[in-house]
């Protein structure tokens, strides 16, 4: 009771109420921020980790001007029922190239950090041209113009659109906040962003910037590299570069 009858004394106090609440703050701030001045990095280095393709990228930049990020997260949490529906838990480094990342929240739809692989490119063309004719409960809408909007050749951003052209200026902007982007990566990007979306191009150069595992095909089966190719290419991706089934937390994180 003795304790109670101090407290008031802060409660009707305002002055010394925001002095001790300050204090509260700066200590509890102090404790999460200061043991991070002492760690090299605070994201594990983990084996397949990668940036975007030039393609990847895109499609990235697709998904979030369409606000899929709204109703899907990208973030599988440590708990049993979610890794039993979506696999390993996220990483922090499968995030590390995100700017922004995408952990989310909000579910209207399911997490997508595993969907990579999880269905065939003709299922994604379905699902983006009429989202209830592969899950009727679905309130998702239809994205089935984003097969008539073709990246090649330079469109510009100011009508909402990527070109191919554009791509490099936005890998750029990424190594500014410290995506290891190379100047072979970057000048190159055009040439990648191209050769990723057709079977029959030159791919050499691609793969050994980005690693042999990197999807190359027609994504959306039509002729030319649509914002639909793009997009595909991204979602096809996510969860994918890490091998769980080798990979080995490192207990000291």
């Amino acid at each position: 009771m003795a304790i109670l009858e101090k407290h008031k004394v802060l409660e009707k106090n305002v002055t010394l109420l925001a002095i001790f609440a300050f204090l509260a703050v700066t200590v509890g701030g102090l404790v999460q921020i200061v043991p991070l001045f002492y760690l090299d990095n605070t994201i594990e280095d983990v084996e397949g980790m990668r940036p975007y393709t030039p393609l990847e990228l895109a499609g990235r930049e697709i998904y979030l001007r369409e606000g899929c990020y709204v109703c899907h997260s990208q973030m599988v949490r440590p708990m049993r029922d979610e890794v039993e529906r979506y696999g390993h838990y996220s990483l922090a480094a499968e995030s590390q190239y995100d700017h922004p990342f995408q952990w989310g929240s909000k579910r209207t739809g399911p997490d997508l950090a595993r969907l990579g692989g999880r269905y065939s490119d003709e299922w994604h063309v379905d699902h983006l041209r009429s989202p209830q004719s592969v899950v009727p409960e679905s309130v998702m809408p239809k994205y089935g113009y984003l097969e008539q909007r073709l990246l090649a050749g330079n469109v510009g951003l100011a009508s909402g659109m990527l070109g191919a052209e554009d791509i490099g200026d936005i890998m750029g902007a990424n190594r500014l906040v410290g995506v290891p982007y190379t100047e072979d990566m970057i000048e190159m990007a055009s040439a990648d962003f191209m050769a990723q979306g057709d079977p029959e191009a030159d791919t050499s150069g691609l793969l050994e910037r980005y690693g042999e595992r990197v999807n190359v095909r027609n994504f959306d089966g039509q002729p030319g590299i649509s914002e639909a190719d793009a997009l595909i290419a991204y979602l096809q991706m996510l969860g994918t570069l890490v091998d769980f089934s080798t990979f080995t937390p490192d207990a000291s994180r």
